[in-house]
């Protein structure tokens, strides 16, 4: 499920402050992945229980006054076709100024909800004042103060009926095939992956960062297997984002995460694993996705120095802890080296991701475990887990029933967790793990 909410508005409306309310819900939180475009940017907010992508816009509009509205409108025009909603972000105090106006001339001829957000609206006298903005023309008017969160509630119950539960973006012959999204930085090579993998030039390899701008979808038959291969556009740094169809290569990479059931993480062997390549593998681990991080350009550091694969394998490992249980494959894209490896571990963490276990199997495994080290007695009371079960989820998930479900910390439940990864093989899948009153 994908759905994809953007917040536009002039700079100083509150946007930011909005997005942060959005994910600081202490209840509507899911995921807060921030440094994909710049801090605080993207988010993955939660509101009865349907869940949904936030793209905060802010701070792409280039402060000289000139081409204020040009670049406000070409930014306009990219979050309305990238996103399924958009919200429009004014301000009370200012009133309706030409920026608004310019924006909205925009989103008026757009064919996607617009919910028209009026902000900093705190008391009577600016509630009254807030009705000018009925003159832009937009039927969906919501009037909120996104610093104390009032009227935030109406606003999200109205964009959450939009969210259709079965919407999955896909056509009905990719259903039920598994769907691997190759992510990375731009120029890591994920364009010549694809092409290495399917034969042919599917998609623009070139030296220019950033050529891939859409998520392209391929079928794959091999080794009587089908899937499918979802290319993305590269996720960039901060410093890195020069114009704005670059940040929404951004809403299309995670879309693509949003479609994916394995990731494959693409790595530049010579520059090593980035901090936006452990954003980009924290997003794909709260998605629950599967990952294999495939190292790419290992021909180039073979041959200048004695680096061996597995002190390399060592050292990207304690930069993806706590999540160290994913398998790393060393390939050349451009020489076709290992790529047929690499889609065969895709295939096996897929299988690892629909691993269902029998409730017998797991509590004569996980009893034993628990047996052999009990949980620490909390207020002179010992801890006793009875009984463990898988829950019927997509993501694996499983159920321990016990006294004091509260009560354990994270110490225990990591034991817990390493116990089921020793026991049954969940290589490159993230596991959750519930404590519940027996």
């Amino acid at each position: 499920m994908s759905f994809t909410v953007a917040i536009v508005g002039r700079p100083n409306v509150g946007k930011s402050t909005f997005f942060n309310r959005l994910l600081e819900e202490r209840k509507s939180i899911v995921a807060d992945v921030s440094g994909v475009t710049r801090d605080r940017q993207y988010g993955v907010a939660d509101w009865n229980g349907k869940s949904f992508n936030v793209v905060d816009t802010g701070g792409f509009v280039p402060h000289s006054e000139d081409v204020f509205e040009k670049e406000i409108r070409k930014q306009v025009i990219i979050a309305v076709e990238e996103a399924n909603a958009i919200l429009f972000i004014v301000d009370v105090t200012t009133g309706i100024t030409d920026l608004d106006d310019a924006m909205a001339n925009v989103l008026r001829r757009s064919t996607k909800p617009v919910f028209l957000v009026v902000n900093k609206v705190d008391n009577n006298d600016r509630m009254l004042e807030a009705t000018e903005f009925y003159s832009l023309g937009f039927e969906q008017v919501f009037f909120i103060a996104a610093i104390s969160g009032s009227g935030t509630g109406d606003l999200l119950d109205a964009v959450t009926d939009l969210i259709q539960e079965d919407e999955e973006g896909i056509s009905d012959e990719e259903k039920g095939l598994p769907k691997f999204a190759i992510i990375g930085q731009p120029n890591v090579g994920k364009s010549s992956l694809l092409n290495a993998l399917v034969g042919e030039e599917r998609t623009i390899v070139s030296e220019v960062a950033g050529t891939t701008r859409d998520t392209v979808h391929t079928r794959y038959n091999m080794f009587q297997k089908e899937f499918v291969l979802i290319d993305t556009a590269g996720i960039r740094r901060k410093a890195k984002v020069q114009e704005d169809l670059e940040f929404y290569s951004v809403i299309r990479a995670i879309r693509a995460l949003d479609e994916a059931d394995v990731c494959l993480l693409l790595v530049d062997a010579e520059n090593g694993i980035a901090a936006q390549d452990l954003n980009i593998f924290s997003m794909a681990v709260k998605k629950g996705k599967g990952v294999v991080v495939l190292v790419n350009k290992w021909d180039l550091i073979q041959s200048k120095e004695t680096n061996t694969a597995r002190d390399y394998e060592n050292n990207l490992k304690k930069r993806l802890a706590p999540f160290t249980d994913v398998p790393i494959v060393f390939i050349s894209a451009k020489e076709k080296t290992r790529i047929f490896k690499a889609i065969e571990t895709g295939l096996d963490v897929y299988e690892n991701r629909q691993r269902k276990i029998s409730t017998s199997v797991l509590n004569e495994t996980m009893l034993k475990a628990i047996e052999a080290y009990h949980p620490p007695v909390v207020r002179g009371n010992p801890i006793r887990i009875k009984y463990i079960t898988q829950l019927p989820t997509v993501v694996p998930s499983f159920a321990f029933f016990c006294n004091y479900p509260d009560d354990i910390k994270m110490p225990y439940r990591n034991y817990l967790e390493n116990q089921l990864r020793e026991h049954f093989n969940f290589t490159g899948v993230p596991i959750r793990i519930f404590f519940r009153k027996k």
